[in-house]
């Protein structure tokens, strides 16, 4: 029997649903934030620094870095680590601070 952390918690998750991601869809579990989401879909990078315009995505995955900052259903600056990957969301990828007047 192999141990993994869902069985040892045994739990066991809804069914899968979609999220969008720069109108790609992206097959999404119950529960995950939407970086969690990106990354298994090898999704590294989704917001490009205002400077020199380099790539950035999650980096301290508890919302204290704000690197994986992206649009999320027309809002920018969504911390995607803190945000759950809810049914239909719709994530793209932000250059810079997104709207001067929410910059970070």
């Amino acid at each position: 029997m192999r141990r993994t952390p869902a069985a040892l918690a045994e739990a066991s998750p809804g069914p899968a649903h979609t999220i969008e991601f720069d109108g790609r869809a992206l097959t999404a579990l119950p529960g995950r934030s939407i970086a969690a989401v990106l990354w298994s879909h090898g999704i590294l990078a989704w917001r490009t620094t205002r400077v020199d315009g380099r790539p950035r995505g999650a980096f301290c995955g508890i919302g204290a870095c704000y690197d994986c900052l992206a649009t999320v259903d027309g809002r920018p600056n969504q911390r995607t680590c803190l945000v759950p990957a809810l049914p239909g969301t719709r994530v793209t990828t932000q250059e810079g601070n997104g709207r001067a007047d929410l910059a970070v």
